[in-house]
């Protein structure tokens, strides 16, 4: 069995924000030489995520706005525990709680095996400092 590592660094400059990364992935995936097997995207950060969805820009906006009705940003110790540790960010540690940790793809006839209109999404929710994503590939 093959295996391919290899590590994104993304630096958003916004708070939250959604970035595609199908096409660093999809490179990935021909540099693996894999014909048949697994493609996980992994967010190594816990104010951020990976996620599988449309690439639409409404899609996006609805998303935004979502996420701040179920966990409003808010740096004051008042709303959020977290945030009496000395820290600001506990609103985007219930983002990706939300938006999930990672996506497994299947890889056929060495492509990435997606459903219509499915691309890979990295969100950060506590952005401005780099972060990692890591892209881990088997298969034969």
């Amino acid at each position: 069995m093959k295996s391919h590592t290899r590590y994104l660094t993304m630096h958003v400059p916004a708070r939250m924000d959604f970035v595609n990364i199908t096409a660093e992935v999809e490179d990935e995936v021909r540099a693996s030489r894999v014909q048949e097997g697994l493609c996980l995207v992994n967010a190594m950060h816990i104010t951020a995520s990976v996620f599988i969805n449309d690439n639409e820009s409404g899609l996006h906006r609805d998303y935004r706005k979502w996420l701040e009705e179920l966990a409003p940003f808010d740096a004051s110790p008042d709303r959020y525990h977290h945030n009496r540790t000395g820290e600001d960010n506990a609103d985007a540690h219930h983002k990706r709680q939300i938006m999930g940790r990672e996506v497994v793809v299947a890889i056929t006839g060495g492509k990435l095996d997606f459903g219509p209109w499915e691309t890979i999404f990295y969100g950060e929710f506590d952005g401005r400092r780099p972060k990692r994503v890591l892209i881990k590939i088997i298969g034969e």
